[in-house]
């Protein structure tokens, strides 16, 4: 059963955005950016000082390093939008906006960013900068590849806007994947495209993952299925034998709409018995996040998907980034270590990853996966370049597409293997398949093979001319050495 709203009003925003800054409001945010980067000394470490994060590369400090830490970029005044032009579906906004709050503004106006993560909390520059990926990808690419314009404050001390087409041109391009450590985005100009009030969406079931990622490249490429088009896709896996692909299509109109963002739980909707469940329905607004009040499934290990827990939670502490800060504490202090530890236990691994291999290889990834990891389900997204002109740093083949396999949780470890043992398999079997992962979680790589991967050429090219002092963390001293 789901719930079925009874007013027949779509949700489309979460209650209104704030006025957007002035132009001079703006300049003095950046101003007072420039003046917190000059005020850090040379080879002292550099970072934001923000209040969410969806990194997942914890650090164990303790109290004393955590104190001897700088204050951090003052990037406080940067987390808004600073204007919609419905007219030329664009926006123009801070590099800090989250894109809760981008959403809440474009929706109103009937538009939508091309791509939308699934968590409330990303950022529009964080996005760029370390990617990102939703239903949309497979016509719509990545959220990078509907930038027309970013000004960036580079690890030289400047903000300089970079274009496809102008003198910074290799740094608008080379941007995207390389995780604050060529620059931060200030400003960023991204292209929007019209919404329809609801959106219906279809499960489809399927029992073997040859014939899925078929599925996947069939529907891609026509983007219609049974008759009816197809503006966004994903997908499920609970186990080898059942998989399902998830369609979505605007409209104008809906029977009904459910809701998802209290007691019912999305990801249980695409299932019900081991059978496909009825078509659903969503306002493009809880569409947009019907991921994000569960984080995924991810709230089942903080016991939200309890009934009775469930019940007496506020509906305002169902989001993402509620639980990535428990998450983090139990990081920081060990926990579920500990608790580990006082059952006989070893503390699980943590494997939270997303890859991406070409679809024609799909399978293989998952069968890899249910043998040597034995975690679901596992979250599915296809996606397929806009243009045929390269992003260096995060090499993808125009014209082919590819499947983003997520996976989030613990698995049994043991004292006689290896740190990262599971993610170590991971990467080595994506290396394998010619794919790639994304750098927000641990990774392992040692240098030849990170910097092959991720176009060393290219970056070193990029830091020379941005970063000249290094100020900023390499990439791999940032994604790997975690320091």
């Amino acid at each position: 059963m789901v719930d079925r709203a009874t007013n027949g009003e779509p949700a489309t925003s979460t209650g209104g955005a704030a006025p957007p800054p002035s132009a001079a409001a703006h300049r003095r945010a950046v101003d007072t950016l420039l003046a917190s980067y000059a005020a850090i000394p040379p080879g002292a470490p550099v970072r934001l000082a923000k209040r969410t994060s969806n990194l997942f590369r914890f650090r164990d400090a303790g109290a004393r390093d955590r104190a001897r830490r700088p204050a951090g970029l003052d990037v406080g005044a940067l987390n808004r939008v600073l204007g919609v032009d419905p007219d030329a579906r664009t926006a123009e906004v801070q590099g800090m906006t989250t894109y809760e709050d981008l959403v809440a503004a474009t929706l109103p106006h009937g538009l939508m960013p091309l791509v939308v993560p699934q968590l409330k909390t990303i950022t529009l520059g964080g996005a760029v900068t370390g990617l990102g990926i939703e239903s949309s990808s497979f016509r719509n690419g990545l959220p990078h590849e509907s930038v027309r314009e970013i000004d960036v404050l580079t690890g030289a001390g400047e903000v300089v806007t970079a274009r496809p087409d102008n003198e910074h041109r290799e740094l608008f391009r080379g941007f995207p994947n390389s995780y604050g450590t060529l620059g931060y985005a200030v400003r960023l100009t991204i292209d929007l495209e019209p919404v329809k009030p609801y959106v219906h969406l279809r499960h489809l079931r399927f029992t073997g993952a040859d014939e899925a990622m078929a599925a996947f490249e069939r529907i891609c490429a026509d983007r219609r299925y049974d008759g009816e088009p197809v503006d966004f896709i994903d997908g499920t896996v609970f186990a080898p034998g059942e998989l399902y692909i998830t369609l979505a299509a605007f409209t104008d109109e809906a029977p009904w709409t459910s809701d998802y963002t209290g007691r019912r739980i999305y990801y249980r909707s695409i299932a019900n018995n081991g059978a496909a469940a009825a078509d659903d329905y969503l306002t493009v607004h809880d569409y947009l996040w019907r991921w994000d009040t569960d984080w995924f499934w991810c709230s089942k290990a903080l016991g939200v998907q309890n009934p009775l827990v469930r019940s007496v939670v506020p509906r305002r502490y169902l989001r993402s980034d509620v639980y990535r800060k428990a998450v983090a504490l139990d990081r920081r202090y060990g926990l579920s270590a500990r608790v580990a530890r006082l059952r006989g236990q070893a503390p699980p691994e943590p494997v939270i990853q997303d890859i991406e291999v070409t679809a024609d290889r799909g399978a293989e990834f998952l069968d890899f996966f249910h043998r040597e990891i034995g975690m679901a389900p596992i979250w599915m997204c296809p996606l397929r370049l806009r243009e045929p002109e390269p992003w260096p740093l995060y090499p993808l083949e125009y014209d082919r597409l590819y499947v983003n396999f997520g996976f989030w949780g613990g698995v049994p470890s043991r004292p006689d293997r290896p740190e990262g043992h599971h993610n170590r398999l991971v990467e080595a079997e994506v290396s394998r398949l010619g794919g790639h992962k994304s750098l927000y979680s641990e990774a392992f790589y040692d240098a030849e093979e990170f910097w092959r991967l991720y176009n060393g050429d290219a970056y070193w090219r990029l830091k020379r001319a941005y970063d000249p002092d290094e100020r900023l963390l390499d990439l791999y001293a940032k994604c790997v050495q975690d320091r």
